[in-house]
């Protein structure tokens, strides 16, 4: 139930990170203000200001579950505007190492849309909240505070339509900017020290097309993963979309770079460590140009580790963890981290910052460590260095390989990898005696 004891918030940024802290938001502030730069569409369209969106999207199953539970009928309206649903394990094409995952029926269900059909979704359930408005064509231009610069009262926001400057009055400003949030910079010009970051460079590139598809094209799957492995830098992965379409996104990191023109697009598909992809390319009938992305780093600002920051203000979403896009756990984790922005909401005095950032750092850690994990284990992948882990490439090599067999581990990996469970459930006793590595070094944490 709605307890609307705080005046007004303002979130920075009218993503999905945005969209699902201004829901949460909207049950404890008498006012939610969402200002995003772009011009929305009021349809699923690509706007400029998610260049990502024009690549593959999937909400990874808890990521589902979280948005179901903060947005309940969300999953209905999607499959209604044509979103597709399956299993994540039983619909879905894993190959690792060039061998297929075995396939079997997890009870995990995972969506299959476009990114604008998610966040349009998303972005109705918004709009319905009385008490939020959502102000697009506006560019955030800094934070105002009080003359100690203790707290953050305000947000000061420009028109792109010659509206001219604003200041918007806050209880909260929540910046959910994304990768290019400018909350170091402000820290910095307030007198704080901004976050430390991790880096890592992966040097990603994508192509992407869009292709009409014949029915059962794809059998019963919703996407088909090729994973890169030692020795390749290339992969790819086809999704069904709304519409009778299907979305192939192929990806080179180091230096690999997909073509984009629809021949050497297709002969990159081919030389995937299996022909599944290059097979859905051949059948489609082109629809449009090609799309590109880049993507040199990724980067995780450590707001957990700071010693002072003012109140009234916090940061979500890609502003503090951008992850490699490639394993899709952007919105899953945009969905934990606005139900934990809820739990801390419930304190008095409002959310204390150091607070949540160290509870959202322990939501980041099991991605971050999936991710950079893997991408770390490429020679010429830069980044820092991760705390040592039983969970080693030969370890986990010796799991998918088993699991191209086993169902049960099947599972168990699929579970961790949609973030599920914590990585230590692939340390069970079970795990490891079917894996054949009935010991270990030393435990994870449960994170």
């Amino acid at each position: 139930m709605a307890v609307h004891d705080r005046d007004r918030a303002v979130v920075l940024g009218g993503s999905v990170a945005g969209l699902l802290a201004a829901i949460v938001l909207a049950d404890s502030y008498r006012s939610v203000v969402v200002v995003e730069r772009d011009t929305l569409p009021s349809h699923p369209d690509h706007r400029r200001g998610v260049p990502h969106g024009r690549h593959v999207h999937g909400f990874l199953p808890s990521g589902l579950r979280l948005v179901e539970e903060l947005l309940p009928g969300f999953t209905a309206g999607a499959v209604a505007r044509g979103a597709l649903l399956g299993d994540i394990l039983g619909n879905v094409r894993w190959y690792l190492n060039g061998s297929l995952l075995r396939q079997a029926v997890t009870g995990l269900t995972a969506l299959s849309a476009s990114r604008p059909l998610i966040e349009t979704g998303i972005r109705d359930a918004v709009r319905r909240r009385a008490n939020v408005t959502i102000l697009d064509g506006h560019d955030i231009v800094g934070i105002g505070t009080t003359p100690d610069r203790r707290r953050v009262i305000s947000a000061r926001v420009t028109g792109s339509r010659g509206e001219g400057s604003r200041v918007l009055p806050a209880d909260l400003v929540v910046d959910c900017s994304g990768r290019a949030s400018r909350a170091p910079r402000w820290l910095a010009d307030l007198g704080y020290a901004p976050p430390d970051e991790d880096v890592v460079g992966i040097d990603l590139s994508y192509a992407t097309r869009v292709f009409a598809m014949p029915a059962g094209t794809f059998g019963d799957d919703l996407f088909v993963a090729t994973t890169r492995f030692p020795g390749q830098r290339r992969s790819g992965i086809a999704q069904r979309l709304e519409g009778g379409r299907a979305m192939v996104t192929l990806a080179g990191v180091l230096g690999e770079r997909p073509p984009a023109d629809l021949e050497s697009f297709t002969a990159y598909a081919r030389t995937l460590a299996v022909p599944d992809t290059y097979e859905i390319v051949r059948a489609g009938t082109p629809l449009g140009g090609p799309d590109t992305f880049r993507c040199p780093t990724y980067v995780r600002r450590r707001f957990e580790q700071l010693a002072d920051f003012p109140t009234g203000f916090l940061v979500l979403g890609d502003a503090v963890c951008a992850f490699n896009p490639v394993y899709g756990q952007g919105m899953t984790v945009a969905a934990a981290t606005a139900t934990a922005l809820r739990d801390h909401l419930r304190a008095p005095a409002g959310p204390d910052p150091l607070s949540f950032f160290a509870a959202q750092s322990r939501l980041l850690d099991a991605p971050w460590a999936l991710a950079a994990g893997a991408d770390l284990a490429l020679p010429g992948v830069t980044g820092p260095a991760l705390p040592p882990s039983p969970l080693t490439s030969d370890y986990l090599a010796r799991l998918q390989q088993a699991a191209v067999h086993d169902a049960d581990l099947a599972t168990a990996f699929i579970r961790v990898t949609s973030l599920v469970d914590p990585p230590a459930a692939l340390l069970s006793e079970e795990v490891r005696a079917r894996t054949g590595s009935p010991t270990v070094s030393s435990p994870l944490s449960g994170r």
